[in-house]
């Protein structure tokens, strides 16, 4: 178990090592922006989160990487100036100003960018939930979830005798479909394409669709909770020269190289970012 350092204390840093480079922030939703609940339909942030996201997004380009269907993480968040992406990066969208790669137009007219590089498995998702959810009727506090591109089976509520029937379940409607995989999560089952994408390839991607692909012009921070944002630790690590955050209240194995401990400790870390930008202004007016 290792010990990272606290991002609020090594902040002077971070500031540091932004000279002469822009910030690209992305966040993970549950666990980072929102506490984890019992209920995931109730993960709802708090109207000061929103507010420090919202200010820090004024300032960085600033994206939502999530487990979560984009639609439903916008739901929770309502930020339009960001960008999504849902179905841990299958499924990504967001305002196309500054932005250098294909966009289409919204019902409104807004030009955004949209990229699902797992279109194909749309129909494949869809008859795995129904059946899914037909199994998991029979276990008690066992919940379904249709992320679009990813399904999510939650057993946080679910008696801990019952999990390994939940996990065999769950394993005998995959060997039907061999281009599905499963992941663990934090008391959840993910089902996903086996296609090689993943939060840190929606990062590289994000980071090129804002014109930031090149490492010596951005310091990428990433900050998430869960065992899939190592996926996005790694590429900042190996190929961005940037910082993940691991967001947790023990120590853990990671690739982050700072941590938060919780929600409140992420929005005074989103609030320190916003400073910095006053303090910048200020310093060059003198």
């Amino acid at each position: 178990q290792v010990e990272h350092p606290s991002a609020l204390d090594s902040f002077e840093e971070i500031v540091d090592a932004l000279k002469g480079r822009q910030l690209a922030l992305f966040l993970d939703y549950d666990g980072t922006l929102s506490p984890i609940v019992e209920d995931p339909a109730r993960a709802f942030m708090s109207t000061e989160m929103r507010s420090a996201v919202k200010s820090v997004a004024k300032l960085y380009p600033t994206s939502i990487i999530t487990g979560r269907s984009r639609e439903k993480v916008y739901e929770f968040v309502q930020l339009p100036e960001l960008y999504y992406a849902g179905s841990h990066g299958m499924d990504i969208m967001g305002p196309a100003k500054g932005s250098h790669v294909f966009s289409r137009k919204t019902v409104q007219g807004e030009d955004v960018v949209f990229f699902q590089p797992a279109s194909r498995f749309l129909t494949t998702m869809r008859e795995v939930f129904d059946i899914l959810e037909r199994q998991m009727s029979f276990i008690e506090g066992a919940r379904v979830e249709d992320n679009k591109f990813c399904l999510s089976v939650h057993f946080r509520q679910v008696r801990e005798q019952d999990w390994q029937f939940l996990a065999q379940e769950v394993q005998s409607v995959l060997k039907r479909y061999p281009e599905l995989s499963i992941t663990h999560g934090r008391k959840v089952l993910e089902i996903r394409p086996s296609i090689k994408w993943d939060k840190g390839k929606a990062v590289e991607y994000l980071l090129e669709a804002l014109g930031l692909g090149d490492s010596r012009d951005v310091l990428p921070v990433y900050i998430g909770d869960d065992r899939t944002d190592e996926d996005a630790f790694e590429i900042l690590n190996n190929k961005f020269n940037g910082y993940g955050i691991l967001v947790s209240n023990v120590p853990k194995a990671t690739g982050a190289t700072y941590s938060l401990r919780d929600t409140s400790e992420v929005q005074q870390f989103l609030k320190r970012l916003v400073q910095i930008e006053k303090i910048e202004k200020n310093y060059h007016k003198l």
